[in-house]
């Protein structure tokens, strides 16, 4: 057991600020900015509350799966002609959207392909072989750091940029210049914040429209509740599983380009980990099976963290994330909105 001295706990309780004068002065700013950063933790936990919801498994290597999103768009930006110099791309607008669709797909089918090969190479062979739920917790613990160190020792060998890879995040390239677009309250809203919302909301609630709207939807929602009555019905239990794993990479992609625009100066071979479990909480926080509490954990948890960033002190802006997780899980063990895909399987 560790002892601290009084000093020690002094110094550590000194950093702790409780400034609520600057929540108020800064209210508006710090939402749009914490609904920001949730939009893009809202699209990364879908991921991870679709499988929880099908397999009843957390795929902790999900945030790897995103950091691969990230480089795969970066790459797709190198061979596209761009230089990583810190400038801002100024072509025009319809230039602009261009690009950014193309890094975009480029980083959803790095993501989505990652997703899926490791649905196939990691947990279909401990599927097939029965094993227990701690096996596949172990390996998705063990495939995370797998897919970090193949980033850190094998990409710089990849003959598109001698600067890829390695432990320091790569050179920026930014595709959109922050421009404030209007006021709301006093609180600037810039371009970057709107694409990275409305993209995210669209993204999500179309998600939600494919899991409850449509066959593929209640082929997934199916296999979650019952996959042997799922399978009598002739609805492919391995197939589903690999859509849910590719429809989470490819929201996961997504979410790396909308990462990547907000925080261009991170994209870093372990740059998914911590996200990745805000992720997780966000999932957690809303439900986990849910795809609505999903976003709904992720807006809420960004907002938050925001918040207690500026009470508290920046240095416990991570902290925050996990003491609300367990605020919501003390009085709300099923998350705000409950689960949903999987709620009538034991």
């Amino acid at each position: 057991m560790i002892v601290y001295s009084m000093a020690e706990t002094t110094a550590v309780a000194s950093t702790i600020g409780f400034d609520l004068g600057a929540l108020r002065e800064g209210f508006w700013g710090l939402t749009i900015e914490g609904l920001t950063y949730g939009a893009i933790y809202a699209l990364v936990a879908v991921g991870y509350t679709l499988v929880y919801g099908v397999l009843r498994l957390i795929n902790f290597a999900h945030s790897e799966v995103f950091m691969l999103g990230m480089f795969g768009q970066y790459i797709g930006l190198l061979l596209l002609g761009f230089t990583p110099s810190g400038n801002t791309y100024s072509e025009g607008t319809v230039m602009t959207v261009l690009y950014l669709l193309l890094a975009g797909l480029c980083g959803m089918a790095v993501s989505g392909s990652a997703a899926v090969g490791l649905e196939f190479v990691a947990y279909r062979p401990l599927r097939k072989r029965k094993a227990k739920p701690l096996a596949f917790l172990i390996t998705a613990i063990g495939m995370s750091f797998v897919l970090q160190e193949f980033v850190h020792y094998l990409l710089p060998k990849v003959p598109v940029d001698p600067t890829l890879g390695g432990s320091s995040a790569q050179p920026t390239i930014r595709l959109v210049q922050p421009v404030q677009e209007f006021n709301i309250f006093g609180a600037p809203v810039y371009n970057l914040t709107l694409i990275i919302i409305i993209s995210a909301l669209v993204l999500a609630l179309g998600t939600d429209f494919l899991i409850n709207r449509t066959r593929l939807g209640r082929g997934i929602q199916s296999v979650a509740q019952d996959p042997d009555a799922a399978l009598l019905m002739g609805v492919s239990r391995e197939r589903i599983i690999m859509v849910t794993f590719l429809i989470g990479g490819l929201l996961a992609g997504a979410a790396a380009l909308l990462y990547s625009l907000r925080v261009p100066t991170n994209i870093v071979y372990y740059g998914g980990f911590i996200l990745g479990i805000k992720a997780f909480c966000a999932a957690v926080l809303g439900g986990i099976g849910n795809v609505r509490g999903a976003l709904l954990g992720g807006l809420l948890l960004g907002v938050m963290e925001n918040y207690g960033s500026v009470v508290l002190g920046n240095q416990w802006r991570d902290v925050v994330a996990f003491v609300l997780l367990i605020l919501v899980l003390m009085f709300r063990p099923t998350g705000i909105l409950g689960e949903k895909l999987g709620k009538a399987r034991v």
